[in-house]
């Protein structure tokens, strides 16, 4: 299964000669090479052969209030102790099907983990027993039920919900009563963003919107190049201090001041060759990252960089690209890079640590059915991956050696998130399970 919405059909079918009544030429003897094992392999740098990884200490993360944690989406260390085991599983409601993808990740606060179905269902779940708080649909009337993407985040007794209806929308969050609902009028794919009074949440046609948190009025929007492909998702806007940064389906970067919208600086992030028509989409679809003065962004189209969060000056870029979102821990950053090797990079220089290769393919043999994983998530001195293969990986983040692993009933591509010591994971049959 693979998560891409192509909008224009030139792009899948250039080349593909055979699809248009000719039959195809007999196939050349040999055996056939994938053509994005011709991408270069990343290899850790020779002067960090005895680097020792040494992590900060990890801390007790009470909550998960929106996509990546919080506004910078730099969680650090996590604490979960211990073997994990299933405390609970429960199905939030509809998963994915032919008509809708899920892809919203829970949100988590005092007790409670808030889900967002493909049938835009909206459960508020007891983080201790898996029973129901309260259940609310929000669709609209006039729309279908099945809706793809948006998400979910939660501030000063809100929970925030933008869908693939194009509406953000706020419920009271002990109850689930609306609040307020406001229309944008262009699908979302990303979860919203919550920073100060605001939401900031990206549509499709990857325009930025800025909304009071009292009643969703618009305070200002940033129009970016609007692109006719793209993948599934988006990325949620990072947020500290008083920027903003938000990344775009384009490949562009931008950094805004976050009360009247103002460019700081821009970039972005193409790629650097074109193996395929999916490597020319230079779509971000990982949140970019706020560590201390640093932006660290990802692309699909081959290419993590650092940027100076002040001037835009780009600090290190490495040659590999992810439509995850990086992991920063302390002085290094996790990556799941599109080729299936779960990464350790220095965070001063961007320079590889250490590299693991998780399987590419279901079928190594014959090199059929690629893989697709989801994460990192650094919780308990474990790096947590999911899988296309209907399974949970444990790697170690110090060597990268893999730990163990847990089968599930459907394959994963959502990151596990953590809270208060419990481990969630949302598989793609809408099955949400705690480990503690």
């Amino acid at each position: 299964m693979f998560r891409i919405i192509f909008l224009c059909l030139p792009l899948i079918m250039a080349g593909c000669s055979g699809w248009y009544g000719a039959a195809p030429d007999k196939p050349l003897p040999g055996k056939r090479i994938s053509i994005l094992s011709l991408e270069d392999s990343l290899k850790p740098d020779p002067k960090f052969s005895k680097v020792e990884v040494r992590l900060p200490r990890p801390f007790k993360n009470l909550s998960w209030r929106q996509a990546g944690g919080k506004p910078d989406h730099v969680m650090g260390h996590i604490s979960a102790s211990g073997e994990l085991r299933t405390l609970w599983k429960v199905s939030i409601g509809k998963g994915s099907s032919s008509d809708a993808q899920l892809i919203t990740a829970p949100v988590v606060y005092r007790g409670l983990i808030y889900t967002m179905d493909t049938e835009s269902n909206i459960r508020a779940i007891h983080t201790e027993t898996g029973k129901t708080h309260w259940l609310v649909n929000v669709a609209s009337k006039e729309e279908e039920k099945k809706s793809t993407g948006g998400g979910l985040a939660i501030a000063n007794g809100k929970l925030f919900v933008s869908t693939g209806f194009g509406e953000v929308i706020a419920l009271n969050l002990q109850k689930g009563e609306l609040l307020w609902r406001r229309s944008l009028n262009s699908p979302i794919r990303a979860p919203p963003t919550y920073f100060k009074g605001r939401i900031f949440a990206v549509t499709i046609d990857n325009i930025l919107h800025a909304l009071s948190e009292t009643n969703g009025k618009t305070l200002w929007t940033h129009m970016g190049i609007v692109e006719t492909a793209g993948l599934l998702g988006g990325a949620a806007p990072a947020a500290a201090g008083n920027i903003i940064i938000s990344a775009f389906s384009s490949g562009e970067v931008f950094a805004f001041r976050h009360e009247n919208g103002r460019v700081i600086w821009s970039d972005t992030l193409t790629a650097f060759r074109q193996y395929s028509p999916l490597s020319k989409l230079a779509h971000i679809k990982g949140r970019p990252a706020i560590d201390a003065n640093n932006v660290i962004v990802t692309s699909n189209s081959g290419r993590t960089i650092s940027i100076n969060l002040r001037t835009g000056e780009r600090i290190w870029e490495q040659r590999v690209g992810s439509g995850n979102s990086p992991w920063v821990a302390g002085e290094f950053v996790y990556l799941l890079s599109s080729f299936g090797e779960l990464l350790c990079l220095e965070k001063r220089t961007g320079r590889v640590v250490w590299v693991s290769q998780l399987p590419k393919y279901k079928d190594m043999k014959n090199q059929e059915n690629p893989v697709f994983w989801s994460g990192p998530l650094l919780a308990g001195d474990r790096l947590l991956v999911g899988s296309s293969k209907k399974d949970i990986w444990s790697v170690s983040p110090y060597t990268g050696k893999i730990l163990g692993g847990i089968k599930l009933s459907a394959p994963v591509f959502i990151a596990p998130i953590a809270a208060d010591n419990i481990v969630y994971i949302l598989s793609d049959d809408a099955q949400l399970i705690a480990l503690r």
